[in-house]
């Protein structure tokens, strides 16, 4: 089975920093792609961010394009996401998710999914 682990969330002032961690067990990644999606309070589940594992793609939503970025640590598992100049329109629980293979296709093919990290933006 494959298990997800976020971390990193918490408060931040408008303009800070944070970086998240998805941390999997059970399987190597090797032939997966892990996406970012958050959710705030009234609005939709949103991706964020995603990366194969497979062939190193990477995709971003538009709003995050230039202030986020995803990479991954084949050794530890783990797939990080780096939030530079956050703002208040950032604050969601992240979550991350595993697909087989690539990050194209529909959101449905993430099928493993972890518990969630609040990030929150505010002065």
């Amino acid at each position: 089975q494959l298990q997800l682990v976020e971390s990193g969330g918490g408060l931040v002032q408008p303009g800070g920093s944070l970086r998240l961690s998805c941390a999997a067990s059970g399987f190597s990644l090797d032939y997966y792609a892990i996406g970012w999606f958050r959710q705030a309070p009234g609005k939709e589940r949103e991706g964020v961010s995603c990366i194969s594992f497979e062939d190193e793609s990477v995709t971003y939503s538009a709003s995050v394009k230039g202030r986020f970025t995803i990479s991954r640590d084949n050794a530890r598992n783990t797939v990080y996401l780096q939030m530079n100049s956050l703002k208040p329109e950032d604050t969601a629980n992240y979550y991350c998710a595993s697909r087989r293979h690539y990050c194209s296709g529909s959101e449905i093919a993430f099928t493993s999914w972890g518990q969630g990290t609040q990030v929150t933006v505010s002065s």
